[in-house]
Formats: structure tokens, sequence, C-alpha cells
């Protein structure tokens, strides 16, 4: 066993230079980048990279640097995800759902009882609703607010439904408390909330949660769009994209896995 120590400790200690490695350049790299830092051959910095994989402690996405932390060693360290480093993650399936439905998509997260979109991707189309990263949401009117929403501990609800002011903005705004928790209701049942014109005229927004391992909803994805491009037909469509897209989403951020909770910095906890 003694004969084979030395080689033991050059493996590991390969593996956490380059989990180092990935963590100085900023929680996400290139394979390039990696071989650059850690002076490896980049064929010896990619069998570590799968092997980090493979175990959870890093992931791999389609990204512009597909190498990131993973879930497995947030968890171990205590860390959390910044709104920026989950705006990153997020961008390959932002891609993917609009290439699947021809709309815009975005991500939105909840904190201090705030919905924030974090990413975005703009439709193709000639037609198209501008999103802006960073811009805040109405809870009570919009699919993505309505989605971090319907999944809040009882107590943490109750708080932001009594700081909310329910000002209409189209005919179809809820504009009641009670109207607005027997719409969380539905959405719990089906699992998709719905922007029906509620926030802007001429808009219909369908949004679902994204969890991390624990189960806890972490941001919302949305597709968005002119309601001429909803109609009833689409919306089975639509929504099996969504789920599929979420749920690819929802796996990059633990969900899924054997690992105990990761915490995400720009999240909410809520009941599994």
């Amino acid at each position: 066993m003694d004969a084979h120590r030395p080689q033991t400790h050059q493996s590991l200690e390969r593996g956490l230079r380059v989990i180092e490695a990935t963590a100085a350049i900023g929680g996400a790299a290139t394979l390039a980048e990696i071989a650059r830092k850690t002076a490896l051959p980049r064929s010896t910095a990619h069998h570590i990279l799968r092997a980090l994989v493979d175990i959870g402690y890093l992931v791999q996405d389609g990204g512009a640097r597909p190498y990131r932390l993973g879930p497995r060693l947030f968890r171990l360290t205590g860390q959390t995800w910044t709104k920026e480093q989950l705006a990153e993650i997020a961008m390959p399936s932002l891609d993917e759902l609009s290439r699947r439905t021809g709309e815009g998509t975005s991500l939105a997260i909840l904190r201090d009882g705030v919905v924030t979109i974090v990413a975005k991707r703009e439709s193709e189309g000639a037609v198209r609703v501008v999103q802006e990263v960073g811009a805040r949401r109405p809870i009570y009117c919009t699919a993505v607010g309505k989605a971090l929403a319907a999944w809040l501990p009882a107590e943490e609800l109750d708080g932001i439904i009594a700081r909310t002011v329910f000002a209409r903005q189209t005919p179809r705004t809820i504009t009641t408390p009670s109207a607005f928790r027997r719409e969380l209701a539905r959405i719990r049942t089906s699992g998709f909330a719905v922007d029906n014109e509620e926030h802007i005229a001429g808009i219909r927004c369908i949004a679902t949660p994204v969890r991390d391992h624990s189960g806890d909803v972490r941001a919302s994805l949305c597709v968005v769009g002119p309601t001429s491009r909803f109609p009833q037909r689409r919306l089975a469509e639509i929504r099996a994209a969504l789920a599929a897209v979420a749920a690819g989403l929802s796996a990059k951020l633990g969900h899924g896995s054997s690992d105990t909770a990761v915490r995400v910095d720009a999240g909410h906890r809520a009941p599994r």
C-alpha cells in the first residue's frame, strides 16, 4: 500500500489544484484556462476535470466556460452561488428554451421580497418582448413572481403579501390578497404560473420553478411573448419545453442528486 501513496497523493493534489484554479478564475473556466492556471498538460487536466464532474465537485455545461464549481463542493464548503454565477449557469438553458419555443426567456430570483430578472434571452422574432437584466417585477401579477411565491413558507408569504400593494396594471390584474392566494394554490397544483396580460396588456408569460438539491425553489424560468403567439393550441407545447428545460437547469443546481442541500445566495427556501 505504501508504494501507491506517492501516486495517490499526486492525484489528490492535482485534483485540488484544478478545483482551486476553477474557483480562482471565478467559479467557471475552460479546459485551456485550467491547464494554464495549474501548469498541467491539457490531457491531464481534462482527465481530472472529467473525474471531478463524475463525482459532482464540478459540473459541465455548454456555456462559454463549461466547467463550473458543482453543488457537492458548495455543500462541503458552505459557499453560495452569486446571482452572476446563477445567471451564467442558466444561460445555456435560456438559449435552449428560446430555440425550442421561438420566444423570449428569462430567469428571475426572489431576494428580500423583491423579484429580479437575473438573465434573459430575447426571441429572434420581428415582434419581441424586451426584458432587462436587473429589472424588478411585481410578485403578484407576473408569471416569474407567482412561480417564486407559490412555494414560499407560509410565514414568509404572509409577510410579502402584507407589504404588497395590489395595484391594478391591466383589467386582468389580481388586486386582492385572497385572489392571489387562490392563484398560488392553482400554481402549486399545476406546476406552472401564467401571466395572461395581467402585468402588461398584449403580453403573456408562462413560468415554472427551478429547484436545487433540497427541492427548494431557487429561481423561476419563464417563456414570454405577445399574446397572439400564445394561442391555446401552443400552451401544451410551451409547458412541455419549459418543464424539460427547468428540470435540466434544476439538475445543474443539484436537484435529484444524493447529496444534502446546496445553498444559493440568490434564492429562498420553500417546502418540498
